[in-house]
């Protein structure tokens, strides 16, 4: 199982932004799928993530703001960046609880994109 993200750049403060994050491979289903950051110097941290149904979660530094959405025929996961802060600057990463056989889930990573706001 493979996760591939995209969509990371370098944006104006107030602009937007689109990640992906697409799983290939051979499971089962997917789980949980979530979109966390890590900025220079601290530690990774939870932004979004939105379950098998729909149900999604937001950390309170990006309600309103972001979105986290997914496409399940196409396995791939989106984070909607609006509004964007120079704090939002960090490298983003995907991951999932993919289930490839019998009845566990393991979490799966993608490799990061690279997220730059500033003027």
């Amino acid at each position: 199982v493979q996760l591939q993200a995209s969509g990371g750049g370098l944006v104006q403060p107030g602009g937007s932004l689109r990640l992906s994050c697409a799983a290939s491979g051979s499971f089962f289903s997917i789980g949980l799928m979530r979109w966390l950051i890590q900025a220079p110097g601290k530690q990774r941290e939870l932004v979004a993530s939105v379950a098998s149904g729909g149900s999604t979660n937001y950390a309170d530094s990006v309600k309103g703001r972001f979105t986290i959405s997914r496409d399940n025929t196409k396995n791939t996961v989106y984070l909607q960046m609006n509004s964007l802060k120079p704090e939002d600057t960090a490298v983003y990463y995907c991951n999932a609880d993919v289930l490839n056989s019998g009845s566990i889930y393991y979490t799966y990573w993608g490799q990061g994109t690279l997220v730059t706001v500033s003027s």
